[in-house]
Parts: C-alpha cells; structure tokens; sequence
C-alpha cells in the first residue's frame, strides 16, 4: 500500500474510531445506565453528568497508563531482576553493583556539571539576547539567527560542531574553526574533545547553543509584557539601563526566568545524543542517559541499565512536581 494512502487510512480510521467510541459511550449511558426518563430522571442526570468528562478522558487516560505509566513499571521490575538468571529477583543488587561502577559516578557527576552550567548559561544569554534584540531595528532577524538552532536535531548539531572541534596533525590545515583559530594565534592544534575535564564543557557549549534560543524566545515575550508605567518612572527617577533592567525588569519576569531554567534543566537530565555523536562517553564525559544506553543495549545488562533509568526518573521527578505546583499556584 502506498504510504500516503496509509496515512489517509490510519487518520480515517482513528478518526472514526474516536467518534464511534464517543457517540457510543454517551448512548450507552444515557439511555441504558441511567436513562433519563422515569421517577428518578433528576437523579439519574445528574449521576451521567458527573460521569460523562471521565468518559471523555479515558482514552487519554489509557493511552498515558500504556505508553507512560506500563513502562515505568516495566523498567523498575526489570531493575530488580537479572536477565542472566532467567528474570529472577535479585532486589537492590543491581543498584549496588551499579553503585561500584566508577562510570556511573562519572556520570553522575557530569550530570551535576551539566546542570549547575548549562540552564544557567542558556537563560543568561536568552535573557541578554531578549533584551537587547528589542533595542535594535533589525532584533527580529538577529532573533531569527539565534533561534535556528532549535530547528536542528541536537545529532545534526554534534556533527556541525563535531567539525568545529575537528583536529589536524601538525603541519597540515586546520579545518576546525577552533583549531585554525588557536593556530593562527601560534599555538599547537589540541583534540579538544579529549581534553578532560575541559571536554564536558566543550559539549555544554553545543546545548547552549540550542537552547539559547528557547530561552530568548520565552523571555523576549515576558519582557514585552512588562508595563511600561514601571520603566518610565524608573527612567523618571534617574535609574540607570542596567538598574531598570536588574532591578525592575528581571524581579517582574521572576517567574518566567524559573520556568525557562527547570525546562532546560530537564533537557539537560535527559541528554544524551550530543555526548553519543560526540564522545560516545569516552574521554571522562559519560552521562547518565548514555551510561543507561550502554548497559542495556550494549552490554545487554538490563538490570544494570533499568537501575540507571530509575536514577534518571528519580532525578526528573522533582522537578516535574515543583513546576507543577508552582504553576498551579501561580494560576490560582
């Protein structure tokens, strides 16, 4: 079957389904479960109406439960087991022997590195960008070119700054920008991305790159929605730009700032495609998400690689539940 016939096929399908599961869903509550007729038709509306939005959200409901929830579950009994000895119960002994593994506290600490540099590093330069895009003629276009890296994988961002870092031998042609720069200035061309600890920060750089762009966005928005009473009579009062700015603008897209520094925090704790393009872990700059990677798919060590998913989940879980009872709260 030709694929754009398939496609056509699935949405009329889907389609159809979704409209037969609704009408028939309403049908068999109105009129068989509590039909609205009889003595007790107030009683029995009023029962469908509390019943019918859970009606409605079930297929939500159990598409999440199935592609969100069932696999948690799945990762952590196959955490507790071991594959070797036929899918036995082994309890915590793959968390400690992940615990002993002098790579997995590696990667822990370059997760930490990672998210102590990265967010900061991504909502400052969002934050200047977005500030000072709106004070040129031409900030749209500047906001154009800072943003294009979100339209690129960040697979297709190793590999451009993969050639970035590129090195030559002594003697040859740089075509790595950095190394033709550091040449150029006299020094010795370097492989930068061996290069510990430096490396890791080299690869932070590919990150921000992307993620300044989000981050300037989201904040260039907030700016624009700031009252203009509040920096006019700042201005009146003799504030200086950078005081408008720290002490006027920046308290007031507060909240603006948190949400954009926890969204990349959570990109950063699932990072893992710039470090495989890049290093593939080597070279001291193993994160979780590749470390997981190479245990289950590699070294085919599922109870091993199931425990570092966990670790991951655990380290998400946090911050997912702040951002959402801090959003919450703001909108009450």
């Amino acid at each position: 079957m030709h694929p754009a016939v398939q496609a056509v096929l699935t949405i009329v399908i889907g389609l159809g389904a979704c409209i037969g599961y609704f009408w028939a869903s309403n049908q068999l509550l109105d009129r068989v479960i509590f039909p609205a007729r009889g003595a007790n038709i107030a009683r029995n509306i009023r029962r469908a109406s509390m019943i019918r939005p859970w009606l409605f959200l079930f297929p939500a409901m159990f598409a999440l439960g199935l592609y969100l929830a069932w696999p948690v579950l799945a990762t952590l009994w196959l955490s507790l087991t071991d594959r070797d000895q036929g899918g036995a119960f082994v309890g915590l002994a793959n968390y400690a022997q992940m615990s002993q593994d002098p790579k997995f506290w590696e990667a822990i600490r370059n997760n930490l590195l990672w998210l102590v540099v990265v967010p900061a590093a991504s909502t400052a330069f969002g934050l200047l960008a977005a500030q000072l895009t709106d004070r040129i003629g031409w900030g749209n276009i500047a906001k154009s070119l800072i943003f294009m890296p979100m339209a690129i994988s960040f697979v297709g961002a190793s590999v451009i700054w993969k050639l970035v870092y590129d090195f030559r031998p002594v003697g040859q042609e740089q075509i790595g920008i950095l190394n033709a720069i550091w040449t150029g200035l006299g020094g010795e061309p370097q492989t930068w991305l061996t290069m510990a600890p430096w490396n890791s920060f080299f690869l932070m750089a590919v990150l921000i790159w992307i993620q300044t762009g989000f981050a300037m966005v989201i904040l260039s928005a907030a700016l624009r929605g700031i009252p203009e009473e509040t920096v006019e009579a700042a201005i009146v009062d003799g504030a200086s730009p950078l005081q408008i700015f720290f002490r006027i603008k920046v308290p007031q897209i507060r909240s603006t700032i948190v949400v954009v520094w926890t969204t990349i925090t959570l990109v950063v704790l699932k990072i893992f495609d710039i470090v495989l393009a890049m290093t593939n872990g080597q070279w001291e700059t193993q994160v979780l998400a590749n470390y997981m990677y190479d245990k289950m798919f590699r070294a085919f060590d599922w109870g091993v690689g199931s425990a570092a998913a966990m670790v991951i989940m655990l380290l998400v879980l946090p911050i997912l539940v702040w951002n959402v009872v801090n959003v919450r709260r703001e909108t009450r």
